[in-house]
């Protein structure tokens, strides 16, 4: 069994920052559960462009609001606690933070730890694992 909290994982390597998001990874590849899990705060007032060629995701927002924009067709939606959305076809798109919103994410394949998008908006394939 494997039990952490997200408090003593946000005290670790395990926290990730960048300039518009921080992520908390407290299940990766190397816990061999086949996904990773992952607590992040989209920062209010802030686009990330975001585009996972190697990855699925599912996103549930716990708190705050904003808005995702799928660069395909230009479509909005909007974003608020209990949303859940699934980017199923590695979808490339923007995401919006109107306030801060807490997300709870789940990545396949998982995430070594890492990762930060690269100048397209990709998590590579294989990263830095996190110890």
């Amino acid at each position: 069994m494997i039990v952490r909290t997200l408090a003593d994982c946000e005290q670790s390597n395990r926290k990730i920052v960048s300039e518009t998001w921080d992520s908390t990874r407290m299940l990766l590849k190397d816990d061999n559960m086949g996904f990773s899990f992952h607590i992040t705060t989209i920062y209010a007032n802030t686009e990330t462009h975001i585009w996972y060629q190697n990855h699925l995701e599912s996103v549930f927002c716990i708190s705050g609001e904003g808005e995702i924009e799928t660069i395909a067709d230009g479509k909005i939606y909007p974003i608020a606690p209990g949303t859940l959305y699934i980017l199923d076809k590695n979808d490339e798109h923007l995401l919006r933070g109107t306030t801060e919103m807490k997300m709870a994410c789940v990545f396949n394949p998982p995430l070594n730890g890492k990762e930060v998008h690269d100048e397209s908006g990709v998590y590579p394939l294989e990263a830095e694992t996190v110890a």
